[in-house]
């Protein structure tokens, strides 16, 4: 028995185990209380309400993720031998800020072409400079995680994502009235707004002593990192694309009714999917520091995630009907079966985010966009073709028939890398 217990705390405190249990506390409590949040807008909103509203917050994480230039894997990767890390802290953060401003202005002002449904964000003032301040926030807010994985200290990165997500829940109520679907996106800008601010006053300096977020850019230190960054951003993009992209395509082509369903199942299943992912980042964060202990730490990390993972998608299974219906009849009868093939496709998932992890550890970045550039096109466009007649159910035979082709290739081609390593 004593023994027992000191292998679980052995376990604990080995980084790669501690750090991947803060980042899937912080997946539970960003997705807990997530649901929390959607249910309470699910009751003060539309079912097409509910629809814009998670529409433009995937423009906004869509426009955030185009605003990082690789900065976030490249923190992990090179912040630990940084030689100037506040300037390359900064530096980061300037550019993807500039970044951001830039691009939210174009996306509204393009609104008729990209976005019909959404026009409407474009033709008020406030709503427009709303949506490029949200879009500014956020990036800077998914940045600064990076600079806590990199330090090995995932558990600021739950206390800030506790803030956000604890904010966020009350504020749909104070703004319907006001905003009306906007409102729904305007909750999710203010409370990571807050958050940031938090996180950058007094987080950040508790993992980088003597930092201070003032502008910068230090071209030495971003020309360092850039072949690493530039690369890695185009696998970033298409890694995140299906998950963003997907929503814009559901409220212009199957509406937002249709599209309220859609996320609410999607936002479900995606805790599951967070499982490996929080894994996947602790490796990372191992493999830039320890990168002979990659392949050790490989067998630790798929074992650690199957133990978590497969409980989880046998639950959500067993209860998702009654999950669902929490937010409304509608949401149960429309979003079960989509819910269900996501939740069973987590388990490739899986796999392949453990082997897309090895590839960023060894700067194998052709073959990671390679594999995330698959995954994004035959997925968007057999949802484009399938939507059509098949509606969201269609989506989820698409996505499950693609994550189940590259965790075939992930098990044959990891198998075939740690023979040779051996």
């Amino acid at each position: 028995m004593r023994n027992d217990i000191q292998y679980i705390v052995g376990h604990i405190r080995s980084p790669l185990y501690r750090n991947s249990f803060f980042l899937m506390a912080n997946t539970v409590v960003t997705s807990g209380l997530g649901f929390f949040f959607w249910m309470v807008v699910a009751r003060f909103y539309t079912e097409a309400e509910v629809g814009w509203g998670s529409a433009i917050i995937s423009s906004i994480s869509l426009l955030a993720m185009l605003s990082v230039p690789g900065f976030g894997a490249a923190l992990i990767r090179f912040l630990p031998k940084a030689e100037k890390p506040q300037d390359m802290i900064n530096s980061c953060l300037t550019i993807s800020g500039a970044l951001a401003v830039v691009l939210s202005v174009i996306f509204v002002a393009g609104l008729d072409i990209w976005s019909p449904a959404l026009v409407f964000i474009k033709e008020n003032i406030v709503f427009a400079a709303a949506f490029v301040f949200f879009v500014l926030a956020q990036t800077l807010y998914g940045t600064i995680a990076s600079v806590f994985i990199a330090r090995r200290r995932a558990d600021f990165t739950l206390y800030k994502s506790a803030i956000f997500s604890l904010l966020k829940i009350p504020l749909p109520i104070l703004l319907v009235l006001f905003f009306h679907a906007f409102g729904i996106a305007a909750s999710w800008g203010i409370a990571s707004a807050v958050a940031l601010v938090v996180a950058l006053i007094f987080f950040v300096p508790r993992v980088q002593p003597h930092y201070k977020p003032v502008p910068s850019f230090n071209l030495r230190v971003i020309g360092s990192m850039w072949r690493y960054s530039s690369g890695s951003y185009l696998a970033r993009l298409f890694s995140a694309a299906p998950a963003l992209v997907l929503p814009l395509m559901v409220v212009n082509l199957l509406g937002a009714e249709q599209n309220a369903y859609f996320y609410v199942a999607w936002t479900i299943a995606a805790l599951l999917f967070a499982i490996p992912a929080a894994v996947a980042r602790s490796l990372f964060a191992e493999g830039a520091h320890f990168e002979d202990e990659l392949w050790t730490n490989v067998t630790k990390s798929l074992k650690f995630i199957f133990l978590i993972l497969v409980p989880a998608v046998v639950l959500v299974l067993l209860v998702g009907k009654w999950l669902l219906l929490l937010f409304g009849e509608g949401y149960s009868v429309s979003g079960l079966l989509f819910l269900r093939i996501l939740s069973v496709s987590s388990l490739f998932a899986g796999v392949t985010s453990i082997y897309t992890t090895t590839l960023r550890v060894e700067d194998r970045l052709r073959e990671l966009t390679l594999i995330f550039g698959f995954i994004t096109v035959a997925t968007l466009l057999g949802s484009y073709f399938i939507m059509p007649q098949a509606g969201m159910v269609g989506i989820g035979y698409v996505w499950f028939a693609v994550q189940g082709v590259v965790c075939l290739y992930a098990v044959f081609a990891m198998r075939a890398r740690y023979r040779a390593a051996k």
